[in-house]
């Protein structure tokens, strides 16, 4: 069936987001084709503004409101600026966030290294990093990077290049989850969590 040119544009753009393939992409197109007016012009709206109306932090390079030089959290005098948590992505830090467990400051990559990618340190905003260190002030720096081979590669080379700069570098701790079962956890899971064990108190 050939489909009406709007719509199957439509289908295509939505196609190319992570996560979305083709047959969700036309239940949500037939979606908004039948839903109200207002819907779909909200939905057009917030798009067109996603863009023009955000911005990257200056000086942690996380997601900002467009004008603002700092990110609510780099211009609070209620966060310890002498603790630095390392992230992949702004999504990291709205995780992090939501423990309400985490009072320092951020930094964003927007990445991790993968030669594999062609994703270089000069394509992350690791540079960026090394000249807030070397500033001054950070006592820690805590590499929060994902538990994956990119993840523990980039928090590797980032380990050595702080290691230099006579600050307290840290790693998140890995292990079981909570509610986890120890039959269902892979062998990479377990070595992490026997490596990592704490005193009892």
């Amino acid at each position: 069936m050939i489909l009406p040119a709007p719509i199957q544009d439509l289908i295509n753009a939505l196609s190319r987001l992570p996560g979305i393939g083709p047959k969700t992409a036309s239940r949500l197109t037939f979606y908004l084709l039948h839903a109200p007016e207002d819907l779909a012009r909200d939905l057009a709206q917030a798009l067109q503004t996603l863009k023009s109306g955000t911005a990257y932090c200056q000086t942690c390079f996380n997601i900002t409101a467009a004008g603002r030089g700092e990110c609510e959290i780099c211009a609070s005098s209620e966060r310890q600026a002498n603790l630095i948590c390392v992230v992949e992505e702004p999504l990291d830090v709205i995780a992090l966030e939501r423990t309400g467990g985490y009072q320092g400051r951020y930094h964003v990559l927007h990445g991790a290294l993968s030669p594999i990618e062609g994703i270089g340190p000069d394509d992350l905003k690791i540079h960026e990093l090394l000249e807030r260190v070397r500033a001054g002030q950070i006592e820690e720096v805590i590499l929060a990077t994902n538990p994956s081979m990119e993840g523990d590669a980039t928090a590797m080379y980032l380990g050595q290049h702080l290691a230099r700069l006579n600050v307290r570098v840290t790693r998140l701790a890995r292990g079981l989850p909570v509610g986890g079962d120890l039959e269902y956890a892979d062998q990479g899971t377990l070595l992490r969590a026997l490596s990592g064990r704490q005193e009892m108190s």
